[in-house]
């Protein structure tokens, strides 16, 4: 999909990537979608098995993050110009959802220009997001949620959100998770902006918000819970045009995405609540779990779902360099989930007994090529350590970093299925 749409077919000279590719006599620009498109460009490598995809793309994949670095226009990390994108409006000035789309993009941009050997690029891009976040916290920071504010470029413009609390506003950071970037902006600020769009968006019953505020489309009813777009908690309603459009609709989506990025954070019964509000409208009787509509039938956007799991695990894995990590948000003491490699899948599980923790990576099919793994070190120390593969006693070099300890080896190991990679860590 990467290399036949966003490389060729919606990919234009300049860098910019038509969206809904060659549907269009004349390409067009969806800012979200741009910065999207290299995101996904870094996770499709770190789903590879080797570097050969990034290597052969890395050009492209150059010019369409440069693409986003030009209509940012003087390289301070913020773009203030004109920027479509997936609610069908424009956006104009700085706002923290394309802005954050856009940080996200630029540590990504860094990583992949690293793995080339790019260090200019990857220079520019990290000097680039510094400047970025510091930006968007000094202007768009409210004490409690990230906003778009009024400037000159929003004066007269319709559709915007100005001072409003956007379920998507940490767009970016959620993908910044998946994709093993860090934090954009100091945790003190992501927790407070999450733990802000739970108590303004979110409702257990959409009803009442239903009866003043009309939605265009009926995704949710009286009685059903549901995480709005948009809401106004510290002003009063600019009215019809002044607001973006679909601002009283429940979109399952961003509700997964606001989710996800919530038990990343720690904020675990609140993303797994909007979780819940969508399953229970989904539940067969109401409308059908197979097909969770937004703009249509079968939207894709749902399928922001499979990062609730990723959340939920703690997953992160880097294919070329072969690196797989899991810290569980849930259960800890005794938590299961399958994983999924570049050429090969399995089961991984953690339980406590005995004063140790057992932990299990048991590849079920294909191969698992494996030079680094990553454990959750809360609860467990890494002195006295066991590990065994296939009941024969292994051995790693074992480190801690960032809260996670580390077993790797001086390469890659291919682990075929039926092997079973097992690590003892005492409790702490």
């Amino acid at each position: 999909m990467r290399e036949m749409q966003d490389y060729d077919a919606g990919y234009c000279g300049n860098g910019l990537v038509s969206f809904r590719a060659e549907s269009y006599i004349e390409p067009r620009h969806a800012a979200d979608g741009q910065a999207g498109t290299v995101l996904k460009s870094y996770r499709e490598h770190l789903l590879s098995r080797d570097d050969a995809f990034l290597r052969r793309n890395y050009p492209k994949i150059k010019n369409i993050l440069r693409y986003c670095m030009l209509r940012d226009g003087n390289f301070d990390g913020v773009i203030e110009d004109e920027q479509h994108n997936t609610y069908d409006i424009n956006f104009y000035g700085a706002n923290p959802m394309i802005g954050t789309l856009y940080l996200a993009a630029l540590l990504a941009g860094e990583k992949m220009a690293q793995e080339m050997g790019d260090t200019e690029f990857a220079e520019q891009c990290r000097k680039t997001f510094e400047s970025g976040s510091k930006l968007t916290l000094e202007r768009m920071w409210d004490g409690e949620y990230f906003y778009q504010p009024a400037t000159p470029e929003t004066e007269g413009k319709e559709w915007q959100y100005i001072r409003a609390c956007l379920s998507d506003q940490l767009f970016g950071q959620g993908w910044a998770r998946q994709l093993g970037l860090g934090n954009l902006f100091p945790q003190q600020y992501v927790t407070t902006a999450l733990a802000s769009v739970w108590k303004y968006n979110w409702t257990p019953d959409v009803g009442p918000h239903n009866d003043a505020n009309r939605p265009r489309r009926w995704f949710a009813r009286a009685g059903d819970a549901g995480l709005f777009i948009c809401t106004w908690p510290k002003t009063p309603r600019p009215g019809f045009r002044n607001e973006v459009v679909y601002r009283n609709e429940v979109w399952t989506g961003i509700e997964y995405q606001v989710a996800g990025n919530m038990i990343y954070d720690g904020l675990v019964t609140e993303g797994l609540s909007i979780c819940k509000g969508v399953h229970d409208r989904h539940d067969g009787r109401k409308h059908n779990p197979f097909n969770e509509v937004e703009c249509g039938d079968h939207y894709a956007r749902a399928m922001a779902g499979w990062g609730c799991l990723l959340a939920l695990c703690g997953f992160y894995y880097h294919g070329p360099k072969g690196v797989i990590a899991f810290a569980p948000r849930v259960q800890e003491e005794n938590f299961a989930s399958f994983f999924s490699g570049a050429e090969g899948w399995g089961l991984y599980s953690q339980k406590d007994e005995g004063g140790r923790r057992k932990v299990v990576l048991d590849i079920r099919y294909g191969t698992v090529r494996l030079s680094e793994l990553r454990l959750d070190g809360k609860g467990v120390r890494a002195a006295g350590l066991q590990i065994s593969v296939n009941g024969q006693v292994g051995s790693a070099n074992v480190t801690e970093k960032d809260g996670m300890i580390v077993l790797s080896g001086d390469e890659a190991i291919p682990f075929p299925a039926g092997t079973k990679i097992e690590v003892s860590l005492p409790l702490a």
